[in-house]
């Protein structure tokens, strides 16, 4: 991955691959330039890219920073196939658990439909056909709904996120731990920043209420979503190794950045299937938001710069995980 420079390492009409979320897609570059830091609109210096996204309306066009474009080559391209492997597994995965849980109740309802007088069959057909209707709308609504919480993740995080995919699910290595600072650490430290920066905010108290429920919420998801949706294959076996040696003490007091990092990824999906409504769903954006420029700001204290080799042991025994 390109990191910042001061030259332009792409030009106008150069075709590129570029990370749009976790995924790498072929571009066009259509302006470059070098920024200085000094517009409030663009603050991040360095060489900037106006792409176009190959196949896409040119409502998706946008600037991207260097670490997010790739050269056009035979490697990049090999990591692009990689990546959207990764991810139809994850899909196909998600997709199983979806239709288990259809399955299981189904079957439930057709053992409760036995005891009961079978009504006719115009009415049982209309009944299907209003039931797989909702079904429909509920789920239109809730792609709906998670193509508007778009959680605007830094360009920097993004590259991170893409790293500690590669170290883990290619390198075959493991996020130390626990992690200091941990998971509620984090989040308490950025509760006593805004406090700091209080008056500069003119917060008032019942915004600093949200924000400790949101933050309170946060460490719920987290501790409930991170054996379960938070970890690569690779992983599980580590984490079992973990609740092994540390019996109830919750997650967020034992992983870091990364893991958390990883959770604002899953949230749109998670914010889903709530029902909150759109005003709440806003401000859960926009302080979660916050949260991620803290995070960003402070990522070479928060997230760990070397990974660990996993021993011959530990590959045997993660296979069967």
């Amino acid at each position: 991955m390109s990191g910042k420079s001061n030259a332009l390492t792409f030009k106008a009409n150069e075709r590129i691959l570029c990370f749009h979320g976790p995924l790498l897609y072929e571009a066009k570059v259509m302006k470059a330039e070098m920024w200085d830091g000094s517009d409030p609109e663009a603050p991040d210096p360095g060489p900037h890219y106006f792409v176009h996204y190959k196949g896409w309306k040119q409502t998706w066009d946008e600037w991207v920073d260097e670490s997010r474009a790739l050269k056009f080559n035979e490697e990049n391209l090999a990591k692009q196939k990689a990546l959207r492997l990764a991810a139809l597994q994850a899909s196909k995965k998600k997709t199983i658990v979806l239709a288990t849980k259809h399955a299981s109740k189904a079957d439930s309802e057709s053992e409760s439909q036995q005891h009961q007088q079978q009504p006719p069959l115009s009415s049982r057909s209309r009944k299907r056909i209003r039931e797989s209707s909702v079904e429909k709308t509920q789920e239109r609504e809730e792609v709906a709904r998670v193509s508007d919480v778009k959680m605007p993740i830094p360009n920097a995080l993004k590259s991170q996120l893409v790293d500690d995919w590669e170290r883990i699910t290619k390198d075959r290595l493991l996020v130390p731990l626990p992690r200091k600072p941990t998971v509620a650490e984090l989040l308490t430290d950025y509760q006593e920043f805004r406090q700091s920066t209080k008056d500069k905010r003119k917060a008032g108290k019942r915004d600093e209420e949200v924000v400790d429920e949101i933050i309170d919420g946060l460490r719920v998801y987290f501790d409930k979503a991170l054996g379960n949706i938070l970890l690569y294959r690779f992983e599980r076996y580590q984490y079992k190794m973990i609740c092994e040696r540390y019996p109830g003490k919750p997650p967020s007091e034992i992983y870091g950045a990364e893991h958390l990092l990883r959770l604002f990824v899953q949230m749109p999906g998670l914010i889903a299937h709530t029902n909150m409504d759109e005003e709440a769903v806003q401000l859960l954006r926009e302080h979660m938001a916050d949260i991620l420029k803290y995070m960003h700001r402070l990522s070479k204290t928060l997230f760990v710069e070397e990974y660990e080799t996993a021993s011959p042991a530990y590959m045997t025994l993660a296979k069967g995980i």
